[in-house]
């Protein structure tokens, strides 16, 4: 039986270069980095000054004081990026379609801003200290929650906990909820908003943050400089849909949603396999999905953190996947920009494809000026690039050996590829 095609009608983008879709992807375009010195609390208290933070976002004068008090920090990224998307997409909700449309949104820790507070409140004044929200809010769940209430959402309502593949398996698992039947329309997408001192030290102390405090040097994929990441927060969204029920109510389409593999590396709890073995089955697995082969793939939008091993297993995953090919598809990393978004890296991630699709340019990799003998590949250095994007993949690969796969094709004029 013919899978159902699934197109994407709207986006939306929190992140930290920019709080819109078009101001994000034309700073995203242009190199525009949006690291810099940590201002979400005193940064003396953690060895890293740097975070790719969302800026000038606030949240009452979006939603309420009332509402705003009620979601921590990621849920409120969440359902910000969520409502451009559906804005994006004229997408209607009524009593006659709201079981058909549902949400999945991914996220690595949850409200940890909200977890923080809490201990902290029980730590200075026991039961009393601890408000009655605190619970809803550091729930990860909270961030589909919240939107499903706000536009009043009934069909499947789930979340996704895949560490820094959260974004591309809530996307791809909404994917399959449509094709099974059980929606018409799914919001799919991440959020994260991890820039609290437990996270920042924690990842530094297990060596996987950049120690580099230079904002110009510390996110570098793929360079052979690079000694780690750079933590940053936001969210992105997406409306999926059947491709028959966007034509019947005139929706301008995107993309369409090709492919999408997701494995398991079964190795280490954080470290990626060397070989890229498990990376490059779910690259092999997305191709099969979508139907075509390596020479299709006009862009590949890496995971690229800018570790070390991840550069490394990554690049050696798409030789292994692709073959002496790959060395002709452009490959970028994003996260150069805005830093590591952890669970929702690859929801922002998954948008930037979309929109290389959207305007034939692929973005660069900025700061890449010492070329890693183990990294050699066409990575865009510094300077993004006019091409035709016609079919683009975006890699997601997590602590605990998630990885997911993506790929995003371009819709001709009857929203077909």
């Amino acid at each position: 039986m013919d899978k159902k095609r699934i197109v994407i009608t709207g986006l939306g983008i929190v992140c930290p270069t920019g709080n819109t879709l078009e101001e994000a992807w034309k700073n995203t375009a242009a190199g525009v980095n949006g690291i810099d010195f940590i201002t979400r609390y005193d940064r003396s208290l953690t060895q890293n000054q740097l975070a790719g933070e969302v800026k000038g976002f606030d949240a009452d004068q979006l939603f309420g004081r009332k509402e705003a008090r009620r979601l921590d920090r990621v849920a409120q990224l969440a359902l910000e990026a969520s409502r451009q998307a559906m804005a994006d997409s004229q997408l209607p909700v009524t009593a006659d379609n709201r079981y058909e449309i549902g949400c999945i949104i991914g996220s690595g820790v949850g409200g940890i801003n909200s977890f923080v507070e809490a201990q902290q409140g029980i730590d200075a004044r026991g039961h009393r200290g601890i408000k009655p929200m605190a619970i809803p809010k550091i729930l990860s769940d909270s961030c589909s929650g919240a939107i499903s209430l706000r536009f009043g959402l009934r069909g499947p309502n789930h979340c996704i906990v895949t560490a820094c593949a959260s974004g591309n398996n809530a996307i791809g698992e909404a994917m399959h909820i449509i094709r099974r039947g059980d929606a018409k329309a799914m919001i799919a997408g991440a959020s994260e908003a991890a820039i609290v001192p437990l996270c920042v030290a924690g990842f530094n102390n297990m060596t996987a943050l950049s120690r580099n405090n230079d904002r110009d040097k510390a996110s570098r994929p793929f360079d052979l400089q690079r000694d780690g990441f750079v933590p940053g927060e936001g969210a992105g969204a997406l409306i999926l849909e059947e491709l028959a029920f966007a034509r019947d109510r005139g929706a301008t389409i995107y993309a369409e949603l090709l492919g999408y593999g997701h494995t398991s590396d079964a190795h280490h709890i954080t470290a990626p396999m060397a070989s890229g073995e498990g990376a490059a089955k779910a690259v092999e697995f997305a191709l099969r999905d979508a139907g075509i082969s390596g020479r299709d793939i006009d862009y590949i939008n890496a995971h690229g953190t800018s570790t070390p091993l991840n550069d490394t297993a990554e690049t050696n995953a798409l030789k292994r996947a692709l073959g002496e090919q790959v060395y002709e598809i452009p490959v970028s990393s994003t996260k150069s920009m805005t830093g590591h978004l952890l669970g929702g890296g690859s929801a922002i991630e998954a948008v930037f494809s979309i929109m290389a699709i959207r305007d034939n340019f692929i973005p660069p990799t900025i700061h890449l000026h010492t070329a890693d003998p183990s990294c050699d590949l066409n990575y865009v250095p510094n300077v993004g690039i006019k091409r035709a994007v016609r079919r683009a993949m975006s890699n997601a690969f997590g602590f605990g050996g998630h990885n997911a796969v993506l790929i995003f094709g371009e819709p001709d004029d009857n929203g077909a590829v």
